[in-house]
């Protein structure tokens, strides 16, 4: 790991952990606004077979839907804050502390991988480390489901939730991201480009993939 890396995933954990509370509390029913994610968050269930980890779970909303469709489901989220919030929210369900860049899982163990709207604390540079972790821990035609906003330049954000916070956002192009997937060893099936809706200010995407 770079110094660069190391500095961005601490800052990163620390402000995601200081506004946990409030962030989910503003989350709770987040997708009960968005059909199309929920439409693609479907597909992804009727595709998988296997245990799915949903890395950068934030409070485990998302975790909690895809267990409500019939997934063997547990959560990993750098925040630690975030992780005892999951926990406590959604007993039943199983949350880790712990950085989609480096993994603790067994190769070839996850029959798929949700990341959703968690790689946008990623910067571009960093996305085949943590795409080569995903090919690595995904069993042969396990898949893989990003949700993230489209735009190319970086935003940095000081307050937020109530709190002073030290995080970036980068708005990744989808096509960027569709050519990194296939050079980690994944063939592309479908994407998803949908306009804002009132509460968004930049398009969003959400890109199904499977282990070649």
């Amino acid at each position: 790991m770079t110094d660069n890396q190391a500095d961005y995933l601490a800052t990163t954990r620390e402000s995601w952990t200081a506004v946990a509370e409030a962030y989910a509390e503003e989350s709770r029913s987040a997708l009960d606004f968005k059909p199309f994610g929920r439409a693609m968050l479907g597909v992804f269930a009727e595709l998988v077979d296997g245990p799915v980890v949903d890395v950068g779970c934030g409070p485990g909303n998302t975790t909690e839907h895809l267990h409500r469709l019939g997934l063997e489901v547990f959560g990993v989220d750098l925040a630690p804050g975030m992780v005892e919030v999951a926990r406590r929210a959604y007993p039943h369900l199983s949350f880790e502390v712990g950085t989609m860049t480096a993994l603790d899982l067994p190769p070839g163990d996850l029959g798929g991988i949700l990341a959703w709207y968690s790689i946008v604390n990623i910067p571009l540079g960093d996305l085949p480390r943590v795409f080569a972790e995903f090919h690595r821990v995904l069993a042969p035609g396990g898949h893989v489901l990003l949700g993230f906003q489209v735009r190319t330049e970086l935003r940095h954000v000081t307050h937020g939730f109530g709190s002073e916070i030290s995080l970036d956002f980068h708005r990744h192009p989808p096509e960027a991201v569709t050519g990194l997937l296939g050079e980690a060893g994944f063939a592309v099936l479908a994407q998803l480009l949908r306009e804002p809706d009132r509460q968004e200010h930049s398009h969003q995407a959400h890109i199904l993939a499977r282990k070649r």
